[in-house]
């Protein structure tokens, strides 16, 4: 079972976090949009536990791209930062795979775009996000908390605000997107 710590922490803008990024000797991965597809039950019944099912597809924007995901969230666990089970498998077809989702008796509740940036600053990766509607944040998945304030301090962070909340519970909030059902950027 691999599970996923991270610490989300909102931001007005990545430029100081960028710089940070660069004079820590952090590496550039690359730059992408990401489409992110939420599948549920009929009922609702793996949101309401706390679970997700994920299709996520990216597009490179300019460096490495991760490609095509299907991913499994289970609850979260206790912890300061946001910590779940998580599983993913890597996927060649997006439209497939959500069909394939369809066919046995999931439904598309909900589809967003972020703009992703990332980096690796050993061991951790460091996420540059920007969202429609929500703004601008920061990710840093890594092995354990220490780890994690440790490169927070590194980037000029020193007291994080750790966001609990997934993005799709962030923009669910919002009666806005929630209408819509999908938040994707309109400047494309």
């Amino acid at each position: 079972m691999a599970v996923e710590l991270e610490c989300k922490i909102r931001v007005d803008d990545h430029d100081s976090v960028r710089q940070a990024l660069k004079a820590a000797g952090a590496t550039y991965v690359g730059r992408v949009l990401e489409t992110n597809r939420l599948f549920d039950r009929k009922d609702g019944s793996l949101r309401a536990s706390g679970r997700g099912l994920r299709v996520r597809s990216t597009v490179p924007l300019d460096g490495e791209a991760p490609g095509t995901t299907l991913t499994y969230k289970g609850p979260r666990q206790s912890s300061t930062f946001k910590q779940r089970e998580e599983i993913e498998v890597h996927v060649d077809d997006a439209a497939s795979m959500a069909d394939i989702l369809r066919a046995l008796g999931f439904v598309e509740r909900f589809r967003f775009q972020k703009r992703r940036e990332s980096w690796r600053m050993k061991p951790c990766l460091v996420e540059l996000d920007e969202l429609p509607v929500l703004g601008r944040f920061i990710e840093v998945e890594g092995p354990d908390e220490a780890t994690i304030r440790t490169v927070l301090h590194q980037l000029g962070v020193e007291r994080p605000q750790p966001i609990q909340e997934s993005y799709v519970s962030m923009l669910t909030a919002r009666a806005d997107a929630a209408a819509a059902g999908i938040v994707e950027f309109n400047d494309q």
